[in-house]
């Protein structure tokens, strides 16, 4: 069974098939900026498992190496892709067909975390990314 999610118009939408790699929420100023949001929930695929199964998205590359995929019609931010992890698809929770089947089980950057948000989950947070997660066969964050 395929996991899909979508953007606002849904004209722009994704499915992979078989288990995330990682979730977790980021607090750096590039996710938090390119969403217009205080934090952003992110869950990682491998590419591999991974297809675009409506328009494809637009891609923004927003530093050398960094590809931001986006509805081209609406504009929602749908997934991010990097040089420095390759072999992945990370796509924001916000666009799955079901958001509350996420679940995060860890923080990173949370030196950029905003002083004025509160977040009691007991969850790991970690300064800066991670490159590896313990359930992460294929090296990649």
């Amino acid at each position: 069974m395929a996991t899909r999610g979508y953007c606002l118009c849904k004209k722009t939408s994704w499915a992979y098939k078989g288990d995330l790699t990682w979730s977790c929420y980021c607090h750096c100023d590039d996710c938090r900026r390119n969403c217009a949001a205080p934090v952003v929930a992110w869950l990682g695929v491998p590419i591999r498992n991974f297809e675009w199964t409506g328009d494809k998205p637009r891609t923004y590359e927003s530093s050398k190496g960094v590809f931001r995929h986006f509805c081209g019609t609406c504009g929602s931010p749908i997934g991010f892709e990097a040089d420095h992890y390759p072999g992945g698809m990370h796509l924001y929770a916000g666009s799955l067909e079901n958001p509350e089947d996420f679940k995060p089980t860890f923080h990173v950057n949370k030196q950029s975390k905003l002083s004025w948000l509160h977040v009691n989950d007991n969850l790991d947070a970690f300064e800066g990314t991670l490159l590896h997660t313990p359930n992460d066969p294929d090296g990649y964050m």
